[in-house]
């Protein structure tokens, strides 16, 4: 939908095709880092959600097995590189809600639901669409089709595109909780991180439907653990007992399990077929780069749709889209992501020390640290992009 709406923001005629009936509001990413939010004032979006949103100025790394705080970076030491130095916790599907009841009824901004892509055709200077929905067999013809449709993006299985990578035998679990874990442990933050052997977690809040939000605690099930097993309620509480006891129950708001996986299109172009986000590039959630990865695809990829469009560029300069984002997903979301399981989950107890005293020596020095935090906010990635020719 930030595509889209980059696209109409530029006078260019936008039609979205949602398989979905309406709005979903699925419960997925939930953090926007500092120069994501600078993407989304330029169009005009920052300001109305950050009241919306919970500010995070600070995130923490801790030892779930002595109880402690390993590490606390402090977002303020970027105040000199951003406008908005701190992480907006605000989640995806009131971001592309925001979006569509703002802009969705402007002219050449046109949102159908319950449209499933079925095939795509490339025809010439047309990529032609086949949707079923609405009165049946639908065919919508454009310039360019840009596949933002997730992990299991048909766009990118019909375009024919390799999606190399690898799947993690666990999946992980999210459970959203009304308990205030603040309450039981003061010195936690908005964003956590637990170090644990045998079952990391990460902390976050975010404000939910209403006050005083939810706290979502991302687990890993164990390989020989099935989803339903996962799922019972009893084991649910067992999870969150363990992770924070308490006398009573738990409230659940709600509570997934999915499959993650690390992967990366062979090209996020094929002639008229571009891909966006999860479309393109898949990585587990730990550090929050997936939506900000398509937010900052998106926009990358929309300057250069603009300028085709206008006469300013060639065709080629969408090539020069793939060789930006895709050196980005491999070289620093993938390896980024990728490190940062290893390090929740280090099971030798030599590496595991050393890989947390690194943390606690990072962040206790300002320098280190602020470099720390430009990498994970992925400011050395678009400067990186932005190298590529």
């Amino acid at each position: 939908m930030v595509c889209a709406l980059a696209l109409n923001r530029a006078g260019i005629p936008v039609t979205v095709l949602e398989q979905e009936p309406g709005p979903v509001e699925d419960q997925r990413a939930a953090s926007l880092h500092p120069p994501t939010i600078e993407m989304l004032d330029t169009l005009g979006i920052a300001q109305k959600i950050i009241p919306l949103g919970l500010i995070s100025t600070a995130y923490q790394f801790r030892d779930r097995l002595k109880g402690s705080v390993v590490a606390q970076f402090d977002l303020g030491l970027l105040k000199d590189e951003f406008r908005f130095p701190y992480v907006l916790q605000y989640e995806q599907y009131k971001l592309t809600g925001d979006i569509q009841r703002q802009y969705g009824d402007e002219s050449h901004f046109d949102v159908r639901y319950g449209r499933r892509v079925t095939g795509i055709e490339q025809q010439g200077d047309q990529v032609i669409v086949v949707a079923e929905g609405g009165d049946g067999i639908e065919r919508h013809s454009a310039h360019y089709l840009v596949g933002a449709d997730g992990g299991r993006s048909i766009v990118r299985k019909a375009a024919e595109i390799t999606f190399e990578g690898f799947t993690y035998p666990e999946s992980f679990i999210k459970i959203a909780t009304t308990h205030d874990f603040q309450k039981n442990e003061p010195s936690l933050v908005y964003r956590n991180y637990f170090s644990d052997p045998d079952e990391w977690c990460n902390l976050f809040k975010v404000r939910g439907k209403r006050d005083p939000g939810l706290w979502r605690a991302i687990f890993p099930t164990s390989p020989s653990e099935s989803d339903d097993e996962a799922l019972q309620p009893a084991a649910i509480q067992r999870r969150l007992q363990k992770f924070f006891p308490k006398d009573g129950v738990f409230e659940i708001e709600y509570v997934n399990v999915y499959s993650v996986s690390q992967r990366v299109a062979v090209t996020f172009r094929k002639g008229r077929v571009l891909l966006v986000g999860d479309a393109a590039h898949v990585n587990n959630p730990i550090g929050g780069m997936g939506m900000n990865g398509g937010i900052h695809d998106a926009l990358n990829l929309c300057e250069k749709l603009t300028r085709v469009h206008r006469g300013e560029a060639g065709e080629e300069l969408l090539d020069r889209y793939d060789r930006q984002r895709r050196k980005v997903a491999l070289d620093y979301t993938q390896a980024q992501t990728i490190r940062n399981k290893k390090v929740m989950e280090e099971r030798d107890p030599h590496i595991r020390q050393q890989n947390l005293d690194e943390l606690r020596r990072t962040a206790d020095n300002p320098v280190s640290a602020k470099a720390y935090m430009r990498r994970a906010a992925l400011l050395d990635s678009l400067q990186a992009a932005e190298a590529v020719l």
